[in-house]
């Protein structure tokens, strides 16, 4: 992705560049992927020097499936040095 400007521009770029590659396929799961990012942002707080901070953009087409799972991990993250952003795209009941 380095072949992308930064900011928001590089985002929707990244994203453009991607699309055509994948597929959208159920069910929703958030919870593991914010769970694996918050991993992350957990061993950022075990540095001597607070220098990381993790954003987590999820773009989905569908409503989440695990919403009791998400909640609970999205809660235990709040403490992370970590954002998430969620953007629902397409029709689904977001």
């Amino acid at each position: 992705f380095s072949a992308f400007p930064e900011g928001v521009e590089g985002i929707v770029q990244a994203y453009s560049a991607c699309l055509p590659h994948i597929r959208f396929y159920g069910p929703t799961n958030f919870s593991p992927i914010v769970n694996h990012v918050a991993r992350f942002a957990a061993q950022a707080t075990q540095q001597e020097a607070a220098s990381q901070y993790f954003i987590l953009l999820i773009i989905t087409d569908g409503v989440i499936s695990d919403m009791d799972e998400t909640r609970h991990a999205v809660v235990q993250a709040s403490k992370l040095p970590m954002s998430i952003i969620i953007v629902g795209v397409g029709n689904a009941d977001f």
